[in-house]
């Protein structure tokens, strides 16, 4: 998800417990009556299905969002959503429940530490280690891709610190999320030119073009790039179709979302899927300790796999 939320459903367990919700959030005048069974029923749903740890104090996020989709489907109340997502034949519904309730922020060169790593250590030790075969392969993911900035910020990265030698290497990005919407957005790769500030003009200026989106000034991501990338839709706590290796994988505020067996199962999937050596980036609210003792701490959040 990159960042898929700094409105994020839930809280590391370390950190805190989540407060209840507000008594207010349930009952009361408002356009769509909204019980606490309600939210366990939609909460347990989600968590059933995208292993998404929806705590009581986002009621009223899950309310808001939901109450816009009410409106579309002319529904009358929450009994009857509930119904709704409780009936056969309703994949569409719940996949639009899935992508309402994951918020998606991200941009580019967020958390840039990461990217200056990958510039300085992760790839120089690809090419060492490389030196001598005459197509190399390079795999990296960024798993949580969110809207995609993410991606192709590691694509502007490879090219611009391998350079020519690039075109010897089999190189490609994998860029994966389990909101379908956000898949499609990565796929187009354009951006509001206000969303695009954190690239360094000289970067933009070499692998972005000026276009429009909604009428809006906006930039869209060259051809150099989006041949590096694959976007692709994926539940993490569900099968993963590739079989790696990898050689660095960027799953940054995305295990917020986990309760502790979730993290552990998908911390011990990154394990299997990178190569020995390879590396881990998580967001800056996350670690490892606890979960895994399969890696080595490589620096502020990045993670080697022993």
């Amino acid at each position: 998800m990159t960042d898929r939320s700094p409105a994020s459903l839930t809280e590391p367990e370390t950190l805190r417990r989540p407060p209840a919700a507000p008594a207010a959030v349930f009952g009361g005048a408002r356009e769509f009556h909204f019980e606490r069974h309600h939210f366990d029923l939609i909460a347990g749903l989600l968590y059933q299905l995208a292993g998404i740890a929806l705590a009581p104090h986002k009621a009223e996020m899950v309310y808001a969002r939901l109450a816009r989709r009410l409106r579309e489907l002319r529904l009358p109340d929450f009994d009857a959503y509930c119904a709704l997502l409780q009936s056969d034949g309703v994949a569409d519904e719940i996949g639009f429940l899935v992508n309402a309730l994951t918020t998606n922020l991200t941009s580019f060169y967020r958390e840039s530490h990461h990217f200056d790593f990958l510039a300085s250590t992760v790839l120089p030790e690809l090419r060492a280690l490389n030196a001598h075969k005459p197509k190399p392969r390079l795999r990296l993911w960024s798993a949580g891709c969110s809207s995609g900035p993410e991606p192709y910020t590691m694509a502007m990265v490879l090219v611009s610190a391998m350079g020519a030698e690039l075109r010897r290497w089999d190189a490609r990005i994998l860029a994966t999320d389990i909101d379908t919407h956000m898949v499609e957005t990565a796929r187009r790769g354009i951006y509001p030119l206000s969303g695009a500030t954190g690239i360094p003009p000289a970067i933009r200026q070499r692998f972005t073009t000026d276009t429009r989106l909604d009428g809006e000034p906006a930039v869209a991501m060259g051809e150099e790039l989006k041949r590096l990338v694959t976007v692709k839709p994926l539940n993490l706590l569900e099968h993963w179709p590739m079989s790696g290796p990898f050689d660095a994988i960027f799953c940054r505020n995305v295990l917020i979302y986990f309760d502790r067996r979730g993290r552990m199962q998908v911390i011990e999937n990154f394990a299997r899927m990178l190569r020995p050596g390879g590396y881990l980036f998580l967001g800056h609210s996350e670690s490892l300790y606890g979960v895994s003792n399969l890696f080595r701490q490589a620096g502020p959040t990045i993670y080697r796999r022993e």
